[in-house]
């Protein structure tokens, strides 16, 4: 079994820190070894956050070095591209929910929206799926599933992490009263039905 080096990058609010544990108890549960890290920093305040996860027959550490991502999940289009050093160049896959979060030197008109990201990230990875997450988890009812989602997209690149191993750890992460809406969303998102 290769090691899969998952880089997870956001903004707070956007559930990173559970995708993360997500992962890695599926991958437990299929009994692959893991490792994490996360850091949150100003989350809170809409800052960055992001969270590393290795997969693989032994894991030592769960830091991505510059040039090891073999997948960037980008909760947020610019944070794509603050990571991208991260990424297997040509050898990569790069998910991103197509939504922005404008950082406050934007907001501020001091900058301006860096609108070619997507296009960026075609031009490093061999592969980038776009997934409109933020606007589909709404119209399913709920916007905090948006993170579910994109978990599910994340699954169609790990064949070593079992469809049962990712429910069960759905299961155990997420509050009973949303369930049935995430698993709805993990479902559909793997199956590419939006």
């Amino acid at each position: 079994m290769s090691t899969n080096n998952i880089f997870l990058a956001g903004v707070g609010g956007q559930g990173l820190v559970l995708a993360t544990k997500v992962i890695a108890d599926a991958a437990n549960y299929s009994g692959v070894d893991v490792k994490t890290n996360d850091v949150v920093g100003l989350s809170q305040r809409g800052g960055k956050v992001w969270g590393s996860v290795k997969l693989g027959k032994k894991v030592y550490s769960p830091n991505i070095n510059p040039g090891e991502g073999d997948l960037l999940l980008a909760f947020e289009k610019l944070e794509a591209k603050r990571f991208r050093h991260l990424l297997k160049h040509k050898d990569s896959v790069v998910i991103i929910n197509d939504y922005e979060m404008a950082p406050s030197l934007v907001q501020q008109e001091a900058e301006e929206y860096d609108e070619d990201v997507i296009d960026e990230m075609r031009e490093i990875a061999s592969e980038v799926v776009v997934v409109d997450a933020t606007n589909e988890s709404a119209r399913m009812g709920n916007p905090q599933v948006a993170n579910i989602l994109m978990l599910g997209v994340c699954a169609r690149f790990l064949d070593s992490i079992s469809h049962d191993s990712w429910v069960k750890s759905i299961k155990g992460n997420v509050p009973e009263k949303y369930l049935d809406l995430n698993l709805e969303a993990f479902d559909k998102a793997l199956n590419d039905e939006f």
